[in-house]
């Protein structure tokens, strides 16, 4: 879980109320309807997931 690695402290501070419209405290998530890329994190390492963010950035274009 997200809130579980946050080292910022951010979701601390939304539930304090201090930071407005945060994901997954006062504000939905809300699913990309057509993302580029979808990583399933339980099943790739961070390596094979690393290498297909790049590859996905190279294929539109982003990188060179």
């Amino acid at each position: 879980m997200a809130e579980e690695r946050d080292v910022k402290g951010l979701y601390q501070k939304a539930r304090r109320g201090e930071l407005a419209n945060f994901t997954g405290i006062d504000s939905s998530y809300e699913a990309p309807e057509a993302p580029e890329i979808h990583l399933d994190t339980t099943a790739t390492s961070l390596e094979d997931a690393a290498t297909q963010v790049v590859d996905a950035l190279r294929d539109l274009g982003v990188l060179r």
